[in-house]
């Protein structure tokens, strides 16, 4: 029975025990690379103790503007992300390899250079030597997907998110969005990720976000954008911005307005 893409991308994040070196590990992961390669919505990669790129699917390459991968090759995120993301990019994935911690599931906004910034899940996964060394890097980001609409909770799910979405400056209650759904809440955090792939959370986050990037297009002071995201913590704010888009808000929008401004050149 053919495994679903996703099964397959994560299942590549644990390295052959066998390997001892990272080529030996990357002659492995390349026997996949056709698979990896037709995952359209999927970016894989293995990157070095020095956090370069040691191996990346088509569409990583094509999502920084490159034909061929191999132009990513040798380079550090920093190298081929817009300058403030790829350095965030970078400094996460040699702290990964600095204390051997996995990454899963991070919800993250990524923003490729001449695209329009896009919402995916991220996981990394340090590659050890036999003797337990870090060696590298492994990790994937997938495409946030579509909501399976023709689950049967589906349409009970609907309305607790049209509810989060329509509130998103309230907390989270989640006794009440069980209460909503008909369910428990242990039900509904599992039929939330069966469904929409996210967590109730984690959907309260990415409205709040989505809310904030259209805001800081505008002329709004930060702390405002913070307020009427439902922070009354600007720093809080600020450190959850940083950790999802991977700037400041301030960063961010410097970054909207230097693209606004090249494209009037």
């Amino acid at each position: 029975m053919d495994r679903p893409a996703d099964e397959l991308s994560v299942a590549a994040l644990h390295a052959p025990a066998a390997a001892s070196t990272l080529d030996a590990m990357l002659q492995h992961f390349m026997l996949l690379a056709p698979v990896f390669d037709a995952l359209p919505d999927v970016v894989f990669f293995v990157k070095d103790a020095q956090a370069r790129y040691a191996m990346v699917n088509r569409t990583l390459a094509r999502r920084c503007g490159q034909k061929d991968k191999q132009a990513l090759i040798g380079r550090t995120a920093e190298d081929v992300f817009p300058r403030r993301f790829g350095r965030i990019y970078t400094a996460q994935d040699k702290a990964i390899i600095a204390e051997g911690d996995q990454l899963i599931d991070q919800l993250e906004l990524h923003l490729y250079a001449g695209r329009e910034p896009g919402w995916c899940m991220t996981c990394k996964q340090p590659l050890h030597d036999p003797s337990g060394n870090v060696i590298g890097v492994v990790g994937i980001s997938r495409d946030l997907q579509a909501a399976e609409a023709t689950h049967p909770a589906y349409s009970r799910l609907a309305a607790v998110v049209q509810h989060i979405q329509e509130n998103y400056v309230q907390p989270l209650n989640m006794r009440q969005l069980a209460s909503m759904a008909n369910m428990s809440i242990a039900q509904l955090e599992r039929y939330f990720h069966k469904v929409f792939h996210l967590t109730p959370r984690q959907v309260l986050l990415k409205t709040r976000l989505d809310a904030a990037t259209a805001l800081l297009v505008t002329n709004d002071k930060v702390t405002d954008v913070a307020a009427l995201c439902g922070y009354t913590d600007h720093s809080a704010f600020t450190r959850q911005f940083k950790a999802t888009v991977g700037v400041t808000p301030t960063e961010y929008r410097s970054i909207l307005h230097a693209a606004a401004t090249s494209e009037k050149v």
